[in-house]
């Protein structure tokens, strides 16, 4: 296997590892076919920006962020304005948030975080466990203490973003091109090292998705891919705890994106986890990759999300390939207009409006929440105007009963309606006297959210347990924001 060269991305203070990146070729007939499978859309129904586009089908379009780049009005305005999910560049790995043992540091973690969330964007989190960027403390441990210091960082970092975060990687980067264990020092604590990750990772933080992220596994035909495969599925069959794999997606040549990509994105989806592409760049921002890449995602359902590895080609790790959909002047490249125009095209698949095949119009039914198990309820069965609907238990009351009518509203009491208070993200769910207007009208979608036909945005909650309240917020693919009607 090739060796390992740092590469520092421009204007970064931290390092990010270079990975020798192994070119699995593709046909150029592949990718041509990928493209001729997107439709250019209504102009009237298009999204303007790449997250509102990618939300339209429950996705996101996500990108990295470095806190040191905040600052700059150009970087900090595209990403606001383009992106519907962040993942901390270099400010949430190993040796950024725990640079001496047992002394946590997150100022550079929370900056991103909290420049996010008050735009209402979610934040996912990168890496727990990892051969690079340890700090120097944790790199000449062995054995069990090295074992003791992984479980403590999971723990410890984890604690500080209990319930805030849409997801981790939680090990990054454990296999060779050959599909065996990378001998790292963390491989050499044992080899159910990356199972005692995940499950300390679960017990640390219930309510976020845990993911596997690796470079180099997008064709299904290589070495490593399966590998990485074979790995989840075990982990599947005995019930380890992993909800995501994250395909890094860094295609470094002319035909690096392989003719059998979304065989791979659907053969992992079979699985039962969440795809994501989680770190992607293409060499010069070839039109044809992003929109095949794009493409395969959007037809696999359980694909959902994108991230690009960056805003502008300058703030990239590889700028001399000029690899991103921002040039250095935070212009849109030909790759944006190709990637937004094949998330366009999705329209509203899989979230496409209309009740699921569970929910029956003119019948009462409860709206169960697939993360946490609880009912949609309105509390202590009050009729009145502007009572905010909660979690709790189910328990067959007619609190807890729905009715999906044939103009879209979720009436319960046969007077009142589901009723959104405002359009913005965190705004109310409440009842309110049916009134006909858009805000009590709800799109019940075949990928399990109920979308506000005014608003666009999901129902949401944050946590799980009784009494928590229901709100909309932007669509993310989350379980907090999956609900079956039955």
């Amino acid at each position: 296997m090739a060796t390992e060269s740092p590469v520092q991305s421009a204007g970064s203070p931290r390092w990010r590892s270079l990975p020798a990146r192994l070119l699995i070729a593709g046909t150029v007939a592949a990718v041509g076919a990928f493209s001729a499978l997107m439709v250019m859309p209504d102009a009237n129904a298009a999204a303007s920006t790449l997250g509102a586009a990618a939300a339209q089908s429950g996705r996101y379009f996500g990108t990295a962020i470095a806190a040191g780049r905040l600052s700059n009005s150009t970087y900090s305005t595209i990403a606001a304005r383009e992106f519907n999910m962040v993942t901390a560049e270099n400010e949430m790995k190993p040796d950024a948030t725990q640079p001496n043992r047992g002394q946590f540091n997150f100022s550079a973690g929370d900056q991103i975080y909290n420049w996010a969330t008050q735009r209402g964007i979610p934040v996912r989190g990168h890496t727990l466990a990892w051969h690079a960027q340890q700090p120097g403390w944790m790199q000449s441990m062995r054995g069990s203490t090295l074992r003791q210091a992984m479980i403590d960082h999971i723990n410890g970092v984890m604690a500080h973003y209990r319930g805030k975060l849409h997801s981790w990687d939680v090990v990054n980067e454990a296999f060779n091109e050959d599909g065996s264990r990378r001998q790292s020092n963390l491989q050499g604590t044992g080899n159910d090292w990356i199972e005692v990750a995940f499950r300390t990772a679960r017990a640390a933080d219930p309510s976020t998705k845990l993911c596997y992220n690796d470079y180099n596994i997008e064709n299904w035909s290589y070495g490593k891919t399966q590998g990485v495969y074979n790995m989840i599925r075990d982990f599947k069959s005995r019930g380890v705890p992993i909800d995501c794999v994250g395909l890094q997606t860094h295609f470094t040549g002319g035909s690096s994106l392989p003719g059998n990509f979304q065989t791979t994105l659907s053969s992992f989806a079979a699985l039962g986890v969440d795809v994501l592409l989680t770190e992607v760049d293409v060499t010069n921002a070839s039109t044809s990759q992003y929109a095949g890449l794009t493409q395969a995602c959007l037809n696999v359902p359980r694909c959902i999300g994108i991230t690009v590895w960056g805003v502008r080609d300058s703030d990239s790790w590889r700028a001399s390939e000029n690899p991103l959909l921002f040039d250095g002047n935070g212009n849109k490249k030909a790759a944006y207009t190709s990637v937004l125009n094949a998330l366009n095209a999705a329209g509203p698949t899989p979230s496409s409006p209309g009740p699921s095949s569970s929910a029956t119009p003119g019948t009462g039914n409860r709206i169960v929440g697939a993360q946490s198990g609880r009912c949609v309820d309105v509390p202590s069965a009050s009729q009145n105007n502007g009572t905010r609907v909660q979690l709790y238990d189910c328990n067959g009351q007619s609190n807890q009963a729905w009715t999906l009518t044939s103009s879209r509203q979720l009436t319960v009491y046969g007077t009142r309606c589901l009723d959104a208070a405002g359009s913005g993200n965190g705004s109310a769910v409440q009842i309110y006297s049916c009134n006909g207007q858009a805000n009590q009208q709800w799109n019940v979608n075949s990928n399990g959210t109920i979308t506000g036909v005014q608003s666009g945005r999901c129902l949401d909650v944050w946590g799980t347990g009784n009494g928590q309240q229901i709100q909309i917020y932007d669509c993310n693919g989350q379980a907090n924001q999956r609900f079956s009607l039955n």
